[in-house]
């Protein structure tokens, strides 16, 4: 059975994030490594996707910035969201040949990981995401560049949700956001959610999970960057 490689980052800026997907997805676009799976937090930054619009940041780049949030722009698809500590980030780097099947699989993944901390999600006709009820709790985007995915998920696990407050998240006016905290009462849930997920991302991709440090992971990245182009 081919492999997973599951790495947990800890907490990263997101430029640090971003770069460190592009490494690593170059990597996998050579056969270098297989498919990964880095699981982190980010530093609180709103991320624009390649739909965004002026009006999902109404207060100015610049206010958001004063509030200590990072604004960057980004290569996924979607709108407008937030990151920040207490919030699981995951960027699968995967070859896929089919991007719907890919993204129905996540959502798949993620609602299961869900489920196992007694949260009912679901995905909703016509919006992103997943959805507890009326109230969004996790996002996807994602960017296939030769075959191969990075971006991805985030779930709200027990982050504060003001700052989706001073936003229009992922252009839906008017949406609710929620947290696994929030729906079941839950504190210090996020290593056994990240675990959870994990597993239910190997799973859902019918592949072995491996857990690999952050080094085990760059030295395989390595070899592959001294390679000329």
């Amino acid at each position: 059975m081919a492999e997973l490689w599951v790495a947990n980052l800890g907490r990263l800026p997101y430029a640090e994030g971003v770069a460190l997907q592009d490494r690593i997805r170059t990597a996998r676009q050579t056969g270098a490594i297989p498919d990964c799976l880095l699981l982190l937090e980010h530093d609180p930054v709103y991320t624009k996707g390649r739909r965004s619009e002026r009006a999902d940041l109404p207060m100015g780049d610049d206010w958001y910035r004063a509030q200590g949030i990072e604004v960057a722009e980004t290569t996924r698809g979607g709108r407008v969201t937030y990151h920040g500590p207490g919030q699981l980030v995951g960027y699968p780097i995967m070859a896929i040949d089919d991007v719907i099947a890919y993204v129905r699989t996540l959502e798949r993944a993620v609602i299961a990981a869900l489920a196992e901390e007694d949260v009912e999600a679901e995905v909703r006709e016509g919006l992103t995401g997943i959805w507890v009820g009326d109230r969004k709790i996790g996002s996807i985007g994602v960017h296939v560049s030769r075959g191969v995915t990075m971006h991805g998920f985030a779930v709200n696990v027990d982050c504060d949700l003001q700052p989706f407050e001073w936003i229009v998240p992922c252009g839906i006016e008017g949406v609710r956001m929620t947290s696994l905290y929030v729906e079941s009462g839950r504190t210090g849930a996020m290593s056994c959610f990240r675990k959870r997920v994990a597993y239910r991302m190997a799973s859902a991709f019918g592949l072995r999970q491996r857990i690999v440090t952050p080094e085990r992971l760059l030295a395989a990245v390595e070899p592959a960057e001294a390679v000329p182009a």
